[in-house]
């Protein structure tokens, strides 16, 4: 009897992991499994600004926050129309250039999303996330 029921409750456990196996295979490509960006992808707000006009400011945030207030010089790329935006960064940037991503705050993925995109799209080699955001940029001035 006890070994039917421990047979039963190893059924059950492995009936169990059958959908959350299905779900991580479904998603793969859509959730990023990947702790915070390595060090080699980041950037902090020093280093940027030491980098001086070898570095292109690309501003993730939505439009309206863009407008309102951005790095000097940044230039506006966000999802919701990065098809529209590309050109004009692609048109300021030059392979000498290296381009820094900035969202609102640390916990900001826009940036994360763009330097991607910029990484795996448009073939940029050298793209940095700027580590705390917009945020730290304003206590950095």
């Amino acid at each position: 009897m006890r070994q039917f029921l421990l047979r039963q409750i190893l059924l059950l456990l492995a009936l169990a992991f059958v959908p959350a196996i299905g779900e991580a295979l479904y998603f793969r490509d859509r959730i990023s499994w990947q702790s915070p960006l390595p060090a080699s992808e980041r950037v902090t707000v020093e280093q940027a600004k030491g980098w001086g006009a070898s570095a292109l400011w690309v501003d993730a945030r939505r439009d309206e926050d863009f407008a309102q207030e951005h790095f000097p010089g940044a230039l506006l790329l966000n999802e919701d129309h990065f098809d529209e935006q590309l050109p004009k960064v692609l048109a300021a940037w030059s392979p000498q250039k290296k381009i820094v991503v900035y969202c609102s705050t640390k916990e900001c993925g826009a940036s994360r999303a763009i330097a991607r995109r910029l990484h795996d799209e448009a073939d940029i080699e050298d793209v940095f996330v700027l580590e705390g955001g917009w945020e730290a940029l304003l206590k950095k001035r």
